[in-house]
């Protein structure tokens, strides 16, 4: 196997000509010269990730949560709750140290910024979680929360397997392992989420726990651009290296990934909570993978998945549904501009 070398700090040797720039194993200056840039796709993500710009402290009416959650929400919607949180807590919690390993190898500055900006939004997620809980539940369930894996084997296991995919590139750093850890970031972004949000979308369609729905909301909407960050990165990589691009592999973690979110929603959701059950779950996730698949151009891995079984609760997943005042509280929604010109001008 290739080794893949971490960019220099700075190269004196290196150069920062366009024409020569690869996303990785280029060979740059490590100077960050935003003027001259590549990859249009990157400068488009930067303005809409700006605009995105959100702290969890203005969001209000997580006090109303803190009566509901005990008032409102069944035994079954509680376990749901906090398992729901935990795995969120956990995914956040390990992007925001894990993206630093993977941007040491990208050998683009202007996606290298907005790897940067990803990692300062993973950890405004984390935060986010800790108001939710410091807000809505007891300090004891705090704990809980955090710590739910250690005694639940299925998400101790979940969290082991992708955990396990970071740790295998940072000992050892080679092509395969770069491109296995970079398919694990599109895939957590894209796919590992999305059941616990349409769980907390469901809440709010039956008007609970709305504050928490908002929080998600713009959490949510920030991981729509970290999906198309990975997408891209993996385009670029097939253009540029496709002897390094696998396509077969692609397709076994994608269905590693579906399976294992299907047993954790079966597990944490399952047919105890109104509006899911475990073939919406199922239709769902295998539904997200085929899209996910068609951002790389690839064929579908679940012919049958066609429709979406969550479509009432599209105007609560639809980012660009919404274009309230952020400071109202509302959900407020940046449209990604379409023309893909490069320009860093909002």
């Amino acid at each position: 196997m290739s080794a893949i070398n971490r960019n220099p700090l700075f190269n004196p040797t290196g150069t920062d000509a366009v024409e020569e720039r690869t996303i990785i194993k280029g060979s740059t200056t490590g100077l960050f010269n935003l003027n001259a840039t590549k990859y249009p796709w990157a400068k488009s993500l930067y303005q809409v990730m700006v605009g995105n710009f959100w702290v969890p402290e203005k969001v209000s009416g997580l006090k109303d949560d803190a009566r509901a959650f005990h008032s409102d929400l069944s035994p079954e919607e509680q376990r749901a709750y906090k398992g729901s949180l935990s795995f969120l807590i956990f995914l956040d919690s390990l992007q925001t140290v894990n993206l630093p390993h993977f941007a040491d190898y990208i050998t683009s500055p202007e996606v290298n910024l907005i790897l940067s900006i990803q990692a300062y939004q993973e950890a405004i997620h984390s935060q986010s979680y800790a108001t939710i809980l410091e807000s809505v539940v007891e300090s004891k369930e705090r704990e809980e929360i955090y710590y739910f894996w250690k005694d639940d084997k299925i998400l101790l296991e979940r969290n082991r397997h992708i955990g396990q995919i970071y740790q295998d590139f940072i000992d050892d750093p080679t092509d395969k392992t770069f491109f296995r850890g970079i398919v694990a970031n599109f895939l957590l972004e894209s796919i590992y989420f999305y059941n616990g949000f349409a769980f907390f979308d469901t809440l709010v369609d039956r008007m609970k726990m709305l504050a928490t729905g908002r929080m998600i909301a713009y959490i949510r909407r920030d991981e729509v651009t970290h999906i198309t960050i990975f997408a891209n990165i993996l385009r670029e990589i097939k253009k540029e290296f496709p002897e390094i691009f696998d396509e077969d592999l692609i397709r076994q973690m994608t269905t590693e990934a579906v399976d294992q979110e299907i047993e954790w929603s079966a597990h944490i959701l399952g047919n105890r909570i109104p509006g899911i059950n475990g073939d919406t779950t199922a239709s769902y996730t295998r539904w997200l993978a085929n899209k996910r698949l068609a951002m790389l151009n690839l064929e579908p891995l679940y012919p049958d998945a066609i429709e979406n079984p969550y479509k009432h609760l599209d105007r609560l997943q639809d980012v660009n549904s919404d274009k309230g005042n952020f400071f109202e509280t509302t959900v407020v929604n940046y449209t990604q501009s379409s023309s893909l010109n490069g320009s860093w001008e909002f």
